[in-house]
């Protein structure tokens, strides 16, 4: 380990172990980001651009002291997602946030995005978070909204094109 190399904690969930990228993740990463799927989260790519994607996940968290953890099931450490904490200099501020390419519709978004969120109020202080989501992303709002986000703004980025910007409840809020 390098000066360079950030600490990522573990986070664990009832189902869910949310943990650093590894070089043993990027088979199923660039499997997703092949994919249609990928198109609401700046897909589709190579594989070869999907390890540098990969290699910039992982700078976050050495540039700004947080980010998004691979997202496995407890039973296995196959990474199933991408979920947690971004705010590159051309978003309008942090948000938290979530892709699962295998296992949908089992409420692994929902849980894994809690517990970043969590992360963001409990350990790192925050007092406020949103999420991007890509116009069409219907599946994303239905996550945003069962996080308790509403939608506030639009945003219109200059690579990702037309967003919703959901807020998410504060620490407040969900404490009540």
């Amino acid at each position: 380990m390098t000066s360079a190399t950030p600490h990522i904690p573990t986070l664990t969930t009832d189902r869910l172990v949310l943990r650093a990228p590894a070089p043993r993740d990027v088979p199923a990463f660039a499997a997703f980001y092949r994919s249609e799927a990928s198109r609401f989260v700046g897909g589709p790519m190579t594989e070869a651009e999907t390890w540098r994607y990969l290699c910039q996940v992982l700078g976050h968290w050495t540039m700004r002291g947080y980010g998004r953890w691979i997202v496995t099931t407890r039973d296995d450490d196959i990474a199933i997602g991408l979920v947690g904490l971004h705010n590159p200099l051309d978003w309008p501020e942090a948000e938290v946030g979530w892709y699962i390419w295998s296992d949908n519709g089992k409420g692994y978004a929902t849980e894994a995005g809690r517990a970043a969120r969590a992360y963001a109020y409990e350990t790192l202080g925050w007092t406020t978070l949103v999420s991007m989501i890509a116009t069409g992303n219907d599946a994303s709002v239905r996550v945003a909204t069962a996080l308790g986000a509403t939608r506030q703004d639009d945003y219109h980025h200059p690579v990702y094109g037309a967003m919703g910007v959901y807020r998410h409840p504060g620490p407040q809020e969900i404490a009540t």
